[in-house]
């Protein structure tokens, strides 16, 4: 069955004067518009293309890869407004649809805002919604704590980042763990911290213990390598020196260069730290 919305691997069926025909093993087909057909395709071929819907509601294929897919979260541009909702850009000729329904607050045109895609089962229609809670899952302990994870920030709250959690759950990222400038739509790696008893998460953007300093660790020497082997940073050093060079909170800083210092990897001196040379 080919999914709509998605990624298919099909086999070519035939060639026809607007494109090539694509099915699926139960023999649904599809069209391929000559404009997306890769030179020298052949007869049986196996060939993994997006499925959706163009401007007349046909499915259709494509080899372009779309900026989001079915039930699937990104940060788009608002690209037009219209009576009936808004317009987003998705990487596509045909414009993905957010209706008034599925607007947190009015979109306007130039903006961009982290949306969820979903095929409305009254339509058939790929639909856009900014009403991220809705379509979040609820966390099923499939993750364990210090786990790495992909984060997607799309909410600033009093607390912290709101976070969608390797595209399916939510979580909070607290603003005392972050040392570096983030904002809505970014797509950074993060790490489980702690699953409450409620079924929130927190998540952190540093492994936490013995693999935290180890990766801290080797943060920092590669910092000390980009930088020819001199960082003017030392234990005297403010926070807001540290965290403007390093994106670290003092106290890991300061973990990571004993670290190092033990490993025989840096050289402390009153000016800053220096990287050990070998011979």
């Amino acid at each position: 069955m080919i999914k709509i919305g998605d990624f298919n691997e099909l086999s070519v069926l035939r060639s026809t004067s607007v494109g090539v025909f694509l099915s699926d093993a139960e023999g649904t087909e599809i069209l391929l518009p000559n404009k997306y057909v890769p030179e020298g395709i052949k007869r049986d071929q196996k060939i993994q293309v997006f499925c959706y819907l163009d401007h007349q509601e046909r499915p259709v294929a494509t080899t372009i890869t779309p900026l989001i897919k079915r039930d699937g979260f990104a940060y788009l541009r608002c690209v037009a407004t219209s009576g009936i909702g808004a317009f987003v850009d998705w990487g596509l000729e045909k414009q993905l649809f957010v209706p008034f329904r599925e607007q947190r607050a009015r979109m306007m045109v130039g903006k961009a805002y982290v949306v969820h895609c979903y095929l409305d089962e009254k339509s058939f229609r790929l639909t856009a919604s900014t009403r991220i809670e809705n379509y979040l899952r609820t966390f099923d302990q499939s993750l364990s704590s210090n786990e790495e994870i992909t984060l997607l920030i799309y909410r600033k709250t009093e607390l912290g980042w709101e976070v969608i959690i390797n595209n399916a759950f939510k979580g909070l990222l607290y603003f005392d763990d972050v040392f570096k400038k983030i904002e809505v739509g970014d797509t950074i790696k993060g790490y489980i911290k702690k699953v409450r008893e409620d079924g929130k998460v927190d998540v952190t953007l540093q492994p936490i213990g013995f693999k935290m300093l180890g990766a801290t660790a080797q943060y920092v020497l590669q910092k000390l390598k980009e930088s020819g082997g001199f960082l003017p940073l030392h234990d005297k050093s403010s926070p807001e020196e540290i965290k403007d060079q390093l994106e670290l909170s003092k106290k890991l800083f300061k973990k990571a260069i004993g670290v190092l210092y033990k490993e025989r990897k840096i050289v402390l001196k009153p000016e800053g730290i220096y990287l050990v040379a070998r011979e």
